[in-house]
């Protein structure tokens, strides 16, 4: 008999909080705007913070809510982002798309050296609290791939001598590893930007020369800062810092840089030709003595 009014009891008392709750549910309800559903749905769902805001759902509500910026979601693109513009009724106005650079050339064993072998906690972050790293650059990659974990669309990956390389096409510049690098040595550049500074290390030349054990230090030497045509590229605490609104991709500060630790895949190109135009004057100058010592002889 027991066990039936206890059975009894919680059915009634599962009834009165059941219709409590669906009172409250009516009385309290806040009506969604529809359109925040729909732009949620259209949102990539990445819930990264390149936006700003938690997840996709609450930058969705700061659009409709308080009118922020249609453009800030990095990975939904341009896609997205003309749909929402449709939802809004406004024009969509595209920022330039940018990408992850990581500001740094060592990678493996093999191109920077070390001052002891790390066996620890295998993330960035924990190797840089024990004797500020285990390669002998302060400011370069310590190889815990922290940021290789922090990415959610597989944009970093490892090559065979152990660089972290970005992939452009895959990159959505949410910054997750930005965030993820203990060193801030990754940062988002604008995609059509070319010329880079892969290094970070704000050593002396005599210091950073000798750390770096694929020669690509920025030694602070001021070779770039004074050949660039448009003062693009500043020199602070010993490292070239390249303003990418200034920047033209001239490519003329990677030429004149000592140490390869400024990048343009054109550099190659420019040498080439320039190379070959200085063999073609020399070909001509001889051609040109030749023909006047012809001359001279004939004349004799």
């Amino acid at each position: 008999m027991i066990i039936v009014y206890s059975v009894a009891t919680l059915g009634i008392l599962g009834l009165i909080y059941g219709l409590g709750l669906a009172y409250a549910s009516r009385k309290f309800h806040v009506e969604v705007d529809p359109k925040i559903e729909k732009i949620t749905e259209i949102l990539p769902q990445a819930n990264c913070g390149a936006c700003g805001y938690p997840g996709c759902s609450a930058y969705a509500e700061a659009i409709v809510n308080n009118g922020v910026d249609i453009n800030k979601c990095a990975p939904g693109g341009s896609a997205v982002l003309g749909q929402i513009s449709k939802i809004m009724g406004v024009e969509a106005t595209a920022t330039e798309r940018k990408v992850a650079l990581i500001h740094c050339q060592s990678g493996g064993s093999n191109n920077t050296f070390f001052r002891y072998k790390y066996e620890g906690i295998p993330t960035c972050k924990a190797a840089v609290q024990l004797s500020n790293g285990p390669n002998l650059c302060n400011y370069g990659c310590v190889f815990q791939n922290d940021c290789l974990e922090a990415c959610n669309f597989d944009a970093i990956h490892l090559d065979e001598n152990g660089m972290r390389i970005i992939d452009k096409e895959k990159c959505t510049s949410c910054g997750a590893c930005v965030k993820a690098c203990p060193r801030d040595l990754i940062e988002l550049v604008p995609v059509k930007k070319r010329v880079h500074v892969l290094c970070s290390s704000q050593d002396k030349g005599a210091v950073a020369r000798p750390a770096c054990g694929n020669k690509t230090a920025c030694i602070g030497c001021g070779l770039c800062v004074k050949k660039c045509p448009v003062d693009a590229i500043t020199l602070n605490n010993n490292l070239a810092v390249i303003n990418y609104e200034k920047c033209i991709n001239c490519g003329q500060c990677a030429d004149v840089c000592p140490t390869a630790a400024i990048f343009d895949p054109l550099k190659e190109v420019r040498a080439k030709k320039k190379a070959e135009a200085k063999a073609k004057a020399e070909a001509a100058k001889k051609k040109v003595e030749a023909a006047k010592q012809k001359a001279a002889e004939d004349k004799e």
